[in-house]
């Protein structure tokens, strides 16, 4: 695409600041704010560049402005936004490139802090894991918690890296090693270690990165990477997917980054909480008529580390009503409103994969209509587990499932 603006007139300058503030700038980037006509940035970003500023200074709106109205209101003029260290990590580099085309903007960045902080520990960035936590639950952590793992989290504030300790330790990874690195590339940066069982380092700053390096105890709840994770892992009122058939549930809906899932009749919400942990990317709305069963879905949501699940309570399909389109539909086994199955296939776009389970023999009648005229494939899982017969063992056949998984044309 042509650019808008030559690039020796582009209006809109982002200038990455460390906690060295000048002293970490380059010329380029000195001569950038100096000429602005107009500086953008947080209080402490424009206290830190202040001495060259010579333009009008505009410190971020209360509550933020994501939108960017006001830098797009000078649109053409000498602009310069402020951002901390790479500003397109996790930065307002992000939220500007939605609103301005890369050929209106030049972008000066300055290493992240998660780079400052590898560059301290000697680790390679390419094999930790990374996770921004800055106005995030913590809980976005607990799918990373391997042992041996090693991760670098941006936090919010002088409190999560305690918020996380504690998480760590009641989990089952208190002999992890924590390293907590504050206000790096500045004055008072400092470095501080512990572990999460025994933590007890106080006056944190609220600029930091918290390094994590995993141990486990026996016990620790671990989230595997493979789909079908034992029951023990979901609160559950015995209304769950077990974890065959939601291995091979999840194998059918076929999960790919950036797309949305509807679980109807979630349950527990095992289905679509898996196929969130498949990808950070990926979304799911799980559709739950009983309440109880809407706050154990939030629960087990927030445990395995996905709290960004949407649940919407109410009865399918009038609950399907003004929900984004998804991208696949799964259905559970105990139904057999054929208008769900309806509002599911009409809500689906063409490549949408549907996939709906049956316990019952009126769903299996249901499905196996279905299937005579829209074809897909149709399969029956049955699953047989050893348990005691008396003084000895026998196989024990659980109810039979039939799967129809299809995709729309």
């Amino acid at each position: 695409m042509p650019a808008e603006f030559p690039a020796e007139n582009r209006w809109l300058t982002v200038v990455g600041v460390g906690e060295d503030g000048l002293a970490g700038l380059g010329d380029e980037a000195k001569r950038r704010i100096a000429d602005a006509d107009f500086v953008f940035g947080g209080a402490r970003h424009l206290a830190l560049a202040g001495a060259i500023v010579t333009g009008e200074k505009r410190p971020w709106p209360t509550p933020f402005d994501s939108a960017m109205r006001d830098v797009l209101a000078l649109r053409g003029r000498k602009v310069c936004v402020l951002a901390s260290g790479d500003p397109f990590f996790h930065g307002v580099g992000v939220t500007l490139a939605r609103q301005v085309p890369p050929a209106e903007m030049r972008v000066l960045p300055a290493p992240s802090s998660l780079s400052l902080a590898a560059s301290r520990l000697g680790w390679a960035l390419q094999d930790v894991e990374t996770v921004s936590l800055h106005g995030r639950p913590i809980d976005l952590l607990r799918p990373l918690l391997h042992p041996g793992a090693r991760i670098l989290a941006l936090t919010s504030d002088g409190e999560a890296p305690v918020e996380i300790a504690r998480l760590l330790t009641r989990t089952g990874f208190g002999p992890s090693g924590l390293t907590l690195l504050e206000a790096l590339g500045g004055p008072d940066e400092r470095i501080r270690s512990t572990r999460a069982e025994a933590f007890d380092i106080e006056n944190i700053s609220p600029l930091n990165v918290l390094v994590i390096d995993v141990r486990a105890e026996l016990q620790a709840r671990i989230l595997p990477l493979a789909a079908g994770m034992t029951e023990a892992l979901f609160e559950h009122d015995g209304q769950i997917t077990k974890r065959e058939i939601r291995a091979a549930t999840l194998s059918a809906l076929a999960p790919r980054r950036g797309e949305l899932l509807w679980d109807i009749g979630a349950g527990s919400g095992s289905i679509s909480i898996e196929w969130m942990l498949a990808h950070p990317s990926m979304r799911a709305i799980a559709v739950e008529a009983d309440g109880e069963r809407v706050a154990r879905i939030r629960r087990n949501a927030a445990a395995c580390g996905v709290p960004g699940l949407t649940v919407v309570e109410g009865t399918a399909p009038q609950a399907l009503h003004g929900l984004e389109r998804p991208d696949a539909v799964f259905i559970g086994g105990g139904g057999s409103d054929a208008g769900v199955l309806e509002a599911a296939i009409n809500a689906l776009p063409p490549a949408g994969r549907l996939v709906a389970n049956a316990v019952t023999l009126e769903m299996e009648a249901l499905l196996l209509g279905r299937h005579a005229t829209l074809g897909g494939d149709l399969i029956r899982i049955a699953v047989s587990r050893a348990s005691p017969i008396g003084t000895m063992t026998g196989w024990r056949t659980a109810m039979p499932v039939t799967q129809w998984s299809w995709t729309k044309s």
